[in-house]
């Protein structure tokens, strides 16, 4: 009995010294002490059976030499055959970018206290100014359906005002001319920017992401950034940047484009420059464009560049005048929304060699510049759009569905409709909250891994509810026409899908290919021992990192064993959880040691094969983005008035993203190839099963009838978007009719029970509304306001009818174009 309780005793120590990360060192220190103590207590546990393996153990692992010989030559040996072979571009694109809270949630024991420490980004009087009164009246000017449907151009005065009041350089510093503004601010100013017209948003985001202004100031000599940052910041020039190509799209690196040294004519002299091949598509903003930001592979076979012996210097990024001789620039493609978008080509374009980004030294270093600045964009522009869309999606269907009825009811309040609007409610408070965390990491560096998650999951989650508001629309969403208020951001969603970084690609790719290598403790630093050109020094540097990844994993798969059993009831918090978040805050720590041993054991047991088993991986993406996601809510919801609206939303949407991240780690046990190993992880995880449901038919009906109220989210999201008062404008006519029905809503509901039970005479409006207040149904008073309700609501179902001749002016307008 003594011997158990004493190997029970030294079990518990192990699982503790784990548990706490003791250094390998320390560890074999403690157990060695607590061994010999116990062995007072039970002599049994010193007989030299036990002894001797226990001292041959610690031998091993304390002794360099020996432990080198029998584990680390061995596994390293066996791992730099398994490992793959890692390009530079691959190379460059891992070392690119930072990593923040997104390594917290992957290494399996988040840090509460540097959460807490994350403030919420904040507006300057600046910002908020320009906000207010620059952005509002952009808004004001502008009107989609003439934009998208008959100039398939902005108005001239609308591309004045966005140069005017420096809408392009909101990026630059001051000291150019420009705004300087935060990531935030720029996030709020394109998204406010898209509830009016997608198509402004889109033009006026590009010189503020991918685009020569950020790569100026973050590359470019100081000669570069005096030439160019006052004009991009003023509108005198208007930049594009070249990367995609016909050969070349989600795989950017295999750009075939081209730049050979060599020497040539410019302003009449003989100078060392490069003779340019490219054929570019897909580029936004080049038929209107003044300068273009160029990539292409730099060559120098004649070693004219000083180096005899590297002739291969990999992508560079240049920046030329759109009007430079051999530049084709002008034409336009068309992807379904009318911002400019075309192509660019050029055969044998000479150029200096210092119109390279940052000069001759960058040469050769443009995939770094690029996945940097890519990343930037991809956590700002097109969440933004995203963010937009839930905002006015929320408040438009929440109206619609309470303006109109059918079986004498509210739509909205139909439980099929809920389902739709519910998950419009979530999923609208769920970008909002992503786009507070994300640009305030924007603001600390640039994470890349968080950024791809942002820009998959935010246009994901605007296509889902977009469709949900197509739904719930239905005939009035569906019918083009200057009173639709659905259907030209439903054209658009395609083009979020796709550009910077198509969805399925940053999926499966680059979330948890990326992200597993960025946000992982050792995996990085091992693989370059790995494929060290010096096995001996390699080896070296494996050894202390392979054991110390050992501990790491041994102490998340105690942590997440103790958090299985416990349920995570005792697992550390942020000190301001509230009743509110604080079992929400529990299992991110769950799941968060869950990922971590997954994510370890997967690496360990698939090695390079992982890289290709994308279904595999994009399930463990899928559960790191979730818990990033739950992590932005409970952030957000933290900041807002503390009310059963908030609450409801923040419950809706932490409960999806969690739901979302234990399915995905389900699926992921049932189809990874070792069977025992994933059942056992699983039986440890989750001894009891699955720990989240999806959001109850009760969470569902409050949601659903919550998105028709005037409480204080759709009080919030209002101020973050531009809400039209002009009864004639497609969202204005929606929006004015519902704050009309709220102002009659007891006096009209009274009515039409009235109605409803036959207690009205007349045969018309006029004559029931008598009716009703000679009964004491509704008061004299309210007549007034119920017939002007009436008529707004039955406009605000109308939808656009042309008369033929529209059509056929259309035709012929399409006609002369072509």
């Amino acid at each position: 009995m003594n011997l158990l309780i004493s190997v029970l005793l030294l079990l518990v120590l192990l699982a503790v010294l784990l548990y706490r990360e003791v250094s390998l060192r320390g560890g074999s220190i403690a157990m060695a002490v607590a061994w010999i103590l116990l062995g007072f207590f039970s002599p049994a546990l010193i007989h030299p059976l036990l002894v001797i393996p226990f001292v041959l153990v610690l031998v091993v692992l304390n002794v360099a030499p020996l432990r080198m010989a029998i584990i680390s030559k061995p596994v390293y040996g066996l791992l730099a055959k398994t490992m793959p072979s890692m390009s530079d571009t691959e190379r460059e694109a891992l070392e690119a970018g930072s990593t923040w809270w997104e390594k917290d949630l992957f290494c399996g024991k988040p840090d509460w206290q540097t959460f807490s420490n994350i403030s919420m980004p904040t507006l300057t009087a600046d910002e908020q100014s320009f906000l207010d009164n620059e952005v509002q009246e952009l808004c004001a000017m502008l009107d989609e359906w003439e934009i998208h449907h008959h100039l398939k151009d902005l108005p001239e005065d609308v591309w004045q005002y966005l140069r005017d009041k420096r809408f392009f350089g909101l990026i630059i510093p001051k000291e150019y001319g420009g705004l300087e503004f935060s990531p935030y601010a720029q996030s709020r100013v394109m998204s406010k920017i898209a509830t009016r017209s997608i198509t402004t948003a889109v033009t006026a985001m590009v010189p503020n992401s991918l685009g020569p202004g950020e790569l100026l100031m973050k590359y470019g000599t100081d000669e570069q950034k005096t030439r160019w940052l006052p004009g991009l910041a003023d509108g005198t020039e208007l930049p594009c940047f070249g990367l995609t190509g016909p050969e070349a799209g989600s795989d950017a690196g295999s750009i075939p484009d081209s730049g050979i040294v060599c020497e040539g004519e410019h302003d009449g002299k003989t100078v060392l420059g490069l003779r340019l091949n490219f054929s570019k598509r897909w580029i936004t903003l080049a038929p209107v464009a003044t300068v273009v930001g160029l990539a292409f592979k730099l060559y120098d076979p004649d070693g004219l560049m000083g180096d005899k012996t590297k002739t291969d210097y990999g992508i560079t990024c240049a920046l030329i005048p759109a009007d430079h001789p051999g530049i084709q620039i002008g034409r336009r493609h068309y992807p379904g929304s009318p911002f400019m978008n075309g192509p660019i080509m050029g055969e044998d374009v000479f150029i200096p060699l210092d119109w390279i980004i940052g000069g001759q030294d960058m040469a050769g270093k443009g995939w770094r510049m690029l996945i940097e600045c890519l990343g930037a964009g991809r956590g700002i522009s097109l969440p933004a759009l995203a963010t937009a869309s839930g905002e006015m999606g929320y408040r438009m269907i929440g109206a619609f569905s309470r303006i109109r009825r059918q079986f004498n009811i509210e739509i909205g309040k139909f439980e099929g409709v809920q389902e739709a609007t519910a998950e419009i409610a979530g999923l609208a408070y769920t970008l909002e909250s992503q786009r507070h965390l994300v640009t305030k990491g924007l603001e600390d560096g640039i994470p890349a891994v968080m950024t791809a998650m942002a820009k998959y999951h935010a246009t994901e989650m605007m296509r889902t509810l977009i469709n949900h508001g197509m739904d719930v629309g239905g005939g009035r969403a569906i019918q083009l026409g200057p009173r639709n208020f659905m259907a030209l951001p439903y054209q658009s969603i395609p083009i979020a899908i796709t550009v910077e970084g198509a969805n399925i690609l940053t999926r499966s790719l680059m979330i948890f290919g990326q992200g597993a290598m960025r946000c992982h403790p050792y995996l990085f630093d091992e693989l370059q021992t790995l494929t060290a050109e010096d096995k001996d020094e390699g080896l070296q540097q494996f050894d202390p990192l392979f054991f110390k990844h050992a501990g790491y994993t041994l102490s998340r798969g105690v942590r997440m064993g103790l958090l299985g059993i416990t349920g995570a009831r005792f697992s550390a918090v942020p000190d301001s959880a509230s009743d509110f978040s604080r079992p929400w805050f529990r299992l991110l720590n769950r799941f968060s040691a869950t990922l971590a041993v997954t994510s370890d054991v997967a690496l360990a047991v698939l090695g390079g094969d992982l890289k290709r088993r994308e279904l595999l991986s994009a399930r463990l993406g899928d559960c790191h983005s979730q818990l990033l996601l739950a992590s932005s809510i409970l952030m957000y919801h933290a900041a807002q008035p503390s009310d059963r609206a908030q609450d409801a939303h923040a419950q809706y949407a932490l409960t999806r993203a969690f739901h979302a991240a234990e399915e995905a780690l389900f699926d992921f046990y049932r189809n990874f190839p070792a069977r025992f190993i994933s059942r056992l992880i699983q039986a440890v995880a989750f001894p009891t099963g699955r720990v989240v449901a999806p959001p109850s038919d009760d969470l569902i009906r409050e949601l659903g009838d919550m998105i028709m109220e005037p409480t204080s989210v759709r009080e919030i999201f209002g101020s973050y978007t531009y809400i039209s008062e002009d009864p004639k404008d497609s969202t204005g006519r929606v929006e004015m009719t519902y704050r009309k029905l709220l102002e009659v809503d007891d006096a009209w509901q009274a009515f039409l029970k009235a109605d409803s039970k036959g207690k009205l005479a007349g045969d018309n409006l006029d004559d029931k509304l008598a009716s009703a207040a000679s009964q004491g149904v509704i008061r004299e008073q309210d007549i007034t306001g119920l017939r002007e309700y009436d008529a707004m609501r039955y406009d605000c179902l109308l939808t656009d009818a042309f008369e033929p001749e529209y059509f056929r002016t259309e035709a012929k307008k399409k006609d002369e174009a072509a």
